[in-house]
């Protein structure tokens, strides 16, 4: 299917794909997370999977970007500091805001995980025929994309 010749319909059925891919990547996602010896929910990991690829952020930035209100984000931290994966402290720029970053416990889940379900989707991308394959980065790229999530590097594997 090329850009062009895509019309509403085009967009119901690919939405209806998407979101049947969507359920697949979370039962991987799930899997991965839950092989791990520690006790993590999914929205908690995609905490930590934010402050891996952007970085020290305040409590509101990071609210903004998970799409949840503030008071869910300082509960979620308390929880993540007492674990060890995540540090607080207060912004140096301004001393009256809150800051959270990643700590090298926290990266090492991050990485733990993502190598996990890494390994998981390419079992299920082997399988698939190679011309199903074809076109598959490019369209999963501008779909991220537009989604605004930052592309996996090697980094965010621990590979450099």
């Amino acid at each position: 299917m090329t850009r062009s010749k895509v019309g509403a319909n085009d967009v119901d059925a690919l939405t209806d794909a998407v979101l049947t891919a969507s359920r697949l990547l979370v039962a991987v996602s799930a899997r991965s997370l839950a092989a791990t010896e520690e006790t993590l929910t999914l929205p908690q990991f995609r905490m930590l999977v934010v402050l891996d690829s952007r970085g020290t952020m305040k409590l509101s930035s990071l609210a903004e970007l998970l799409d949840v209100n503030p008071s869910t984000v300082t509960r979620m931290v308390d929880r993540l500091v007492a674990t060890g994966m995540i540090a607080r402290q207060a912004n140096p720029a301004t001393r009256r805001e809150v800051v959270t970053e990643l700590t090298d416990e926290g990266r090492r889940v991050v990485r733990s995980v993502t190598r996990r379900r890494r390994a998981a989707i390419g079992r299920i991308v082997a399988k698939m025929p190679e011309r199903e394959r074809r076109g598959l980065v490019e369209a999963l790229s501008a779909f991220t994309e537009a989604g605004s999530e930052p592309a996996v590097t090697a980094a965010d594997l621990g590979w450099i």
